[in-house]
């Protein structure tokens, strides 16, 4: 029974969304945050990597950086740049990739939901990654960066969805990378009873993506909690930034493997080797993309090969089944010595948007060998979620990103 709720967002104020919105503060590294912000210092990124307006002297994680930003938050909303909602709303978030729409419910949701296990996890986090954004979160008094959840579709509430979409958007607008956005206030008090009535009756919402911003704005919440020993359970803090979107709408990509060298084998010896757990059949030169679970493209001496796992190494469990696990378990591992993906400097991670030329242009710099997978699905998720499972890292990549800035939820 998932408690998610309206609230008055900081929005931006009309004719700013397309600067002000960001893309996650964790899609780029220290440098290219720099050059985005000096490109455009409106842009949310400013406020959620406030070490931008730093040199390279200070470091990212120090103090100042996180007054800068919890202090550009608050001019800029001085300035009207950023405009609250008169009373509690939810919001109706669009996105258009490639001529695909995804579209999802903006709100908050509780973090005793989180922790009672009725959002569902299938990833660990890392408690070094967590405090950048406890103390970001903590020091803005705002939550800036909606988690990403999912559901299993309700015709009520994508009826709902589809009635505000007749209505006029308050942004409408294309970002640089081409993806469409828009967003709709539902402020009609029948339709957010009958949402959040609907979403009570739904037994399970899942992360999709931002686990580690997710458990952070739980952190923060249970911090609020201590420092308010009488709280009623009703205030901000018990509740984060989130866009829960319909599992019928949602696309993940592929995110794929490189590896640095062949532990010690040369290309007859490992095509030989893996041919043990796989059928190997060559490809040719043009990129092989797999075209169903249990096979997988691979990369090697500028050569495309179709690798079919076995019969005898299938598997109904819903992990040890995933094609990440089978790769994991099955060749990565045993083959070529890869025991950790988490910590073995000899393997990267490449997210299926970069495409398959990517792969080969690793593999032609400082890469030996690449594999390309076939895309872990939502109900795969789903099943490691209700299993109270894990996923093997770096298992989905979904693809387009929600933006930071649109939405603001205050503490």
């Amino acid at each position: 029974m998932a408690d998610i709720r309206p609230f008055p967002a900081y929005r931006p104020a009309p004719g700013l969304e397309a600067k002000i919105a960001a893309l996650p503060y964790d899609v780029y590294n220290r440098q290219e945050a720099c050059q985005v912000v000096a490109a455009n210092p409106e842009s949310f990124l400013a406020i959620d990597r406030a070490e931008t307006g730093f040199g390279p002297q200070v470091d990212t994680y120090a103090p100042e950086v996180y007054e800068r930003a919890a202090k550009l938050l608050r001019e800029r909303i001085a300035e009207g740049k950023f405009m609250r909602e008169e009373k509690p709303c939810y919001y109706l978030y669009e996105q258009i990739m490639d001529g695909r729409s995804q579209a999802g419910i903006v709100a908050c949701a509780s973090i005793d939901d989180y922790r009672n296990n009725v959002i569902k996890k299938h990833e660990n986090t890392r408690a070094d990654k967590e405090q950048d954004r406890i103390r970001h979160v903590d020091v803005c008094n705002m939550q800036t960066g909606p988690i990403f959840l999912a559901y299993r579709a309700s015709s009520l509430l994508k009826d709902i969805m589809e009635t505000v979409k007749a209505e006029k958007p308050v942004y409408d607008f294309i970002s640089e990378d081409g993806i469409g956005h828009r967003v709709w206030v539902i402020d009609d008090d029948k339709k957010i009873s009958d949402i959040r009535e609907e979403f009570a009756r739904i037994p399970a919402i899942y992360i999709a993506d931002g686990h580690h911003r997710c458990a952070s704005a739980v952190k923060v919440g249970l911090k609020r909690r201590e420092e308010n020993p009488g709280y009623t359970g009703e205030e901000d803090f018990n509740y984060f930034l989130s866009v829960l979107f319909p599992d019928e709408e949602l696309r993940i990509l592929d995110y794929n493997r490189v590896v640095r060298d062949l532990n010690g084998y040369d290309a007859e010896g490992f095509l030989a080797r893996i041919g043990q757990a796989f059928q190997v059949e060559k490809k040719g030169p043009e990129p092989f993309r797999p075209g169903r679970k249990g096979e997988f493209g691979m990369y090697l001496e500028d050569q495309w090969y179709c690798l079919t796992a076995k019969e005898e190494i299938l598997s109904r469990d819903a992990v040890e089944g995933l094609d990440v696990s089978l790769l994991q378990n099955h060749l990565l591992e045993p083959v070529l010595g890869i025991r950790d993906p988490k910590t073995d400097k000899r393997i990267d991670f490449v997210g299926g948007i970069r495409g398959l030329e990517e792969l080969e242009r690793r593999v032609h710099g400082d890469m030996k060998v690449a594999f390309s997978l076939y895309p872990t699905s939502i109900g795969e998720l789903f099943a490691v979620a209700d299993a109270g499972r894990l996923m093997p890292p770096k298992s989905t990549w979904f693809e387009p990103k929600l933006r930071s800035g649109l939405f603001l939820h205050n503490l």
